[in-house]
């Protein structure tokens, strides 16, 4: 078999907690890949890399190095989709290669969803996929038809409680600032309720930000950073998983939480409402727009 080490088509995005793992890009870009608000991937075509270069890759890691990898992450946008067969015999290669792997990682679009049965997650979770990234976005239908998503909540819901079925943890992430003023408490309200619902382990909220989206932005009335503290506050006030662990931490963010619901419900809500206390000493900071940019 040819040895070669990991090649990269950049760029390669990772989500913050796989920030130690080792990276395989097994497939290219996102077979979804339509929403009008993610430009991640808008400057790649969609591929599913050969089994046999990925096999290579993971065979050519230098034996000196094995011993460290405890994590790996499959990239890109969404390496569930990649063929069944295919992802078994991959996962059995990291096996065999890394013997101190515990836990294997990958973004999991709701296109890339559709591709596996129970049956298959189940087999995956036993060969050490763990935990998948999942993008929902928003719980409110007309946030998710706006942006082009391609599913409604209640079928990216249906999907992840199939996952979870097959013993996969989940960290789901949604968007301040997505549906603009117009939807801001109905897309708050409706994404609580999504997550009470379905109640992943990890729940993440990121904030809309200038990514190769202009256009969709210019079609928003953007949210100010009072009305995005606004609707994170309506989120946490209708949150009532029975296990979920909630983080704010993602670079676009102006303002981080961390907490586990429900045990840190009450106290999430006063840093909340502490923080819009303190930052209206400011003069101007409230009613401004959100700054932070991605310019790859």
């Amino acid at each position: 078999m040819h040895r070669s080490a990991p090649r990269y088509i950049e760029p390669v995005f990772r989500p913050p907690s796989e920030s130690g793992s080792l990276i395989f890009q097994i497939t290219v870009g996102c077979s979804q890949n339509s929403c009008t608000f993610c430009g991640m991937y808008k400057g790649k075509r969609f591929a599913v890399r050969p089994l046999a270069e990925m096999l290579g890759e993971i065979n050519g890691i230098p034996e000196q190095y094995r011993q460290r990898v405890e994590r790996v992450f499959l990239a890109d946008g969404d390496a569930l989709v990649y063929p069944y067969e295919g992802l078994v015999e991959i996962l059995d290669a990291l096996a065999a290669a890394f013997p101190n792997l515990t836990r294997v990682g990958s973004y999991a679009s709701p296109n890339s969803l559709t591709t596996k049965s129970c049956e298959q997650l189940l087999c995956l979770r036993e060969k050490r996929l763990r935990i998948l990234y999942v993008g929902l976005e928003s719980g409110d239908d007309a946030t998710l038809d706006s942006i082009k998503k391609g599913f409604t909540a209640d079928e990216m819901a249906q999907q992840c409680l199939t996952a979870r079925e097959a013993g996969m943890k989940l960290s789901v992430t949604a968007i301040l600032g997505l549906a603009g003023r117009e939807r801001s408490i109905e897309h708050a309200r409706a994404t609580a309720a999504w997550v009470n619902r379905v109640n992943p382990e990890y729940f993440s909220l990121l904030t809309l930000f200038h990514r190769h989206n202009e256009q969709f932005v210019r079609s928003l009335t953007q949210c100010t950073r009072r009305e995005l503290m606004l609707e994170a506050r309506e989120m946490l006030l209708h949150l009532n998983p029975s296990r979920t662990i909630l983080r704010s931490n993602h670079v676009s963010n102006f303002l981080n939480l961390a907490g586990s619901y429900p045990k840190d419900r009450e106290r999430l809500l006063h840093d909340l409402d502490t923080a819009l206390d303190h930052a209206a000493r400011y003069p101007g900071f409230l009613d401004g727009l959100p700054e932070y940019v991605e310019e790859y």
